[in-house]
């Protein structure tokens, strides 16, 4: 009998309620939070800490790691840090939930501050490859073993490839990110499935930010063995269908789990578990429990070991 691994999730806003992208995130909270992902199965997460005003951004990194280093259950759980933005396309569509007022280019010094406030935790940093001059930032952080994730991004073709040169190492929840409506061939999505075996890609897998039969497409053609799940769990991950309030926006979380924007224009993460996450592979997506597993467990893992984290 082999001993369950426990699921690894690399990008999670927050939990149970609970919301990390908070100036006031209290010690309880975190801690509440982190009890709540080891109830639902979750072994590790890398708590996301995503666009906003730099100085913002680096203050809620800091107190983030200042939390995690006080308490046991969260040292144990949180991982690292995944920093989403600000680096990333401006564009209607591109730019996702992320606040176009706190987007910028990316510039070395910003970089290095918000590394710097990580406290050594950051693990993996999405940004817009198109919008990283000279690609020196992802030279940057490839250099202090950071993954660099493409993602929120219409990089082209040759742009990916240089950023691949450059140290890029994964596209961030490929299928989201990006408007509703696209070039019919040559989009980002078609351009980073064109690069499979020389970037790792995570998905969303509630059926909602990709729909069942679209993500069997992607994985098939990306390959399993490069491939992760995550949740892009928002504060009421794992607590269900509601109405919420989170930041800046009012959400209603339906029977589906995904969090949309007032207007319904695109989405702002899910409220899907893990747990929920390898029942809709095996249920949807045509995997086996032990495929789910390689994604939702393993894959994770082995993508951070690799950069030599």
């Amino acid at each position: 009998m082999t001993t369950d691994p426990g699921y690894f999730d690399l990008q999670v806003n927050g939990y149970g309620g609970v919301d990390f992208n908070l100036d006031d995130l209290s010690a309880e909270d975190l801690h509440l939070a982190c009890e709540a992902l080891a109830r639902d199965g979750v072994k590790a997460i890398l708590a996301t800490i995503i666009t906003e005003d730099l100085e913002r951004m680096c203050r809620r990194l800091s107190r983030l790691a200042r939390l995690r280093e006080a308490d046991a259950t969260a040292a144990r759980i949180i991982a690292g840090i995944h920093i989403e933005g600000p680096f990333i396309n401006p564009a209607d569509g591109y730019r996702g939930a992320h606040p176009r007022d706190a987007v910028r280019p990316a510039d070395e010094d910003s970089a290095g501050r918000l590394l710097d406030a990580a406290g050594g935790l950051a693990r993996i940093v999405t940004l817009a490859p198109e919008c990283d001059d000279g690609l020196r930032v992802t030279r940057m952080l490839a250099r202090r073993n950071v993954v660099v994730s493409a993602g929120h991004c219409d990089a082209s073709a040759d742009r990916l490839r240089a950023g691949i040169d450059a140290g890029l190492r994964m596209f961030t929840h490929l299928g989201n990110g990006c408007p509703m409506t696209l070039h019919r061939h040559d989009n980002i999505i078609q351009r980073v499935l064109g690069l499979s075996g020389q970037l790792w890609m995570s998905f969303i897998a509630d059926g909602v930010h990709v729909p069942f039969f679209a993500l069997s497409n992607y994985m098939r053609l990306a390959g399993l063995e490069r491939c992760v799940v995550v949740s892009d769990a928002i504060a009421p991950a794992g607590k269900g269908p509601g109405r919420y309030r989170l930041g800046r926006w009012e959400l209603l979380i339906g029977e589906d789990l995904a969090a949309r924007a007032p207007d319904g224009s695109h989405l702002v993460g899910s409220a899907m578990t893990m747990r929920q996450a390898e029942a809709n592979l095996t249920a949807h997506a045509g995997l086996s429990r032990e495929q789910a597993r390689q994604l939702t467990s393993i894959n994770p893992e082995r993508l951070l070991q690799e950069s030599g984290r």
